[in-house]
């Protein structure tokens, strides 16, 4: 193994401790050499123990019956306040009731920004009249952007001249 600095890289001691037969001859090796390693096995080996021997505490058998209870006097008891109704629909009662109003809601916000939107996009064209073809009307639009003729007679001529 490569010592740095007296820090051991390289070392897995954990799989040392799980299964030593899984781990190479070089790491058994470069453990009994060390003294840092050892004492780090050790410590681990020691931790391993301690878990070992320790018990998980039992539950308090009357723990679900005064969960049930205080659950139910929280649903019963009268929120003094707007936030304190508001903090109880959500933390004690079911949100079905939520459901159909966050719908709602969605879809009023839907609404509004799908018309904010038309409008910002909804630019202001001259309509045709009528009685004229659609064909008629694209032309007068473009016969009164100049800027568009220009580009469309510049695109034409380097086509013309490339000919």
């Amino acid at each position: 193994m490569k010592q740095t600095e007296n820090k051991c890289t390289g070392v897995e001691l954990a799989n040392l401790l799980l299964d030593s037969a899984a781990v190479p001859a070089k790491v058994l090796v470069h453990v009994e050499q060390c003294d840092d390693c050892r004492r780090e096995l050790d410590e681990l080996r020691a931790t391993m123990g301690l878990l070992d021997t320790w018990q998980a505490p039992e539950p308090n058998p009357y723990f679900m019956t005064r969960l049930g209870a205080r659950l139910t006097e929280e649903r019963e008891a009268a929120p003094a306040s707007w936030f304190q109704r508001l903090r109880s629909s959500f933390a004690v009662r079911s949100a079905s009731h939520i459901r159909p109003l966050a719908a709602m809601a969605m879809t009023v916000m839907l609404l509004i920004g799908g018309g904010a939107y038309v409008g910002v996009t909804n630019w202001d064209q001259p309509q045709a009249p009528a009685g004229q073809a659609a064909v008629v009307h694209d032309l007068q639009t473009m016969d009164s952007n100049a800027q568009l003729l220009d580009q469309l007679e510049t695109i034409s001529s380097s086509n013309g001249d490339g000919n």
